[in-house]
């Protein structure tokens, strides 16, 4: 229904921004991140996600397709709502909630408040999963376009596709990394810092 709003943000309240788009003022819950990148009185652009349920009507804003992209993965997960969605995306990045996600890293997820070590291993069981094999931000890891790694390489590959990169992106920034050597989170962490560059 809505894609993004974009328009004056007039106001910043704990887990809300609301932006003014044509005089109309629209409410999105959102994360600490997302607020924290938004400025009272200046423009603002937030992706959205509409949330229609037994008398729930909820508009969702983050400021990277990154974040959404995680916010729609994490709702997804049995047990795991709209309001636990954030909470993680408050505590943690996209990048750092992928790479938990690779390497399994409980204590990361169960530091977040009200996300127990039930859930949390929900959480990896099935986004790692997904992560395996689907496709996300329009490069396929599950074969055809996928490059040529094997073993933590791939997995390295899949996460960094999950948040948003592409095939060639990835190759390049992967390429001459002692992958073999490396830890997963290694692999992923060095692919992050080149592509930033």
């Amino acid at each position: 229904m809505f894609y993004y709003l974009d328009g004056a943000v007039t106001e910043l309240l704990p887990g809300v921004a609301v932006v003014d788009c044509g005089g109309v003022g629209y409410a999105c819950r959102t994360t600490a991140n997302t607020l924290s990148a938004l400025k009272r009185g200046q423009r603002g652009k937030l992706y959205t996600f509409l949330h229609v349920g037994d008398s729930i009507f909820d508009l969702y804003g983050f400021a990277t397709q990154n974040e959404l992209n995680a916010f729609r993965m994490l709702i997804g997960v049995s047990g795991v709502g709209p309001k636990a969605a954030l909470a993680v995306l408050s505590a943690v990045t996209p990048d750092a909630l992928t790479m938990a996600l690779v390497t399994e890293d409980e204590r990361t997820l169960t530091a977040v408040p009200g996300i127990g070590k039930k859930i949390a291993r929900r959480m990896i069981l099935e986004l790692k999963d997904k992560l395996s094999g689907e496709t996300f931000g329009g490069a396929d890891f599950s074969g055809g376009t996928a490059p040529a790694f094997v073993g933590k390489s791939t997995e390295a590959a899949q996460a960094l596709a999950a948040l948003g990169y592409s095939t060639q992106e990835v190759q390049t920034a992967m390429k001459g990394l002692d992958t073999a050597s490396l830890s997963l989170e290694e692999i992923i962490r060095q692919s992050l810092k080149k592509m930033a560059k």
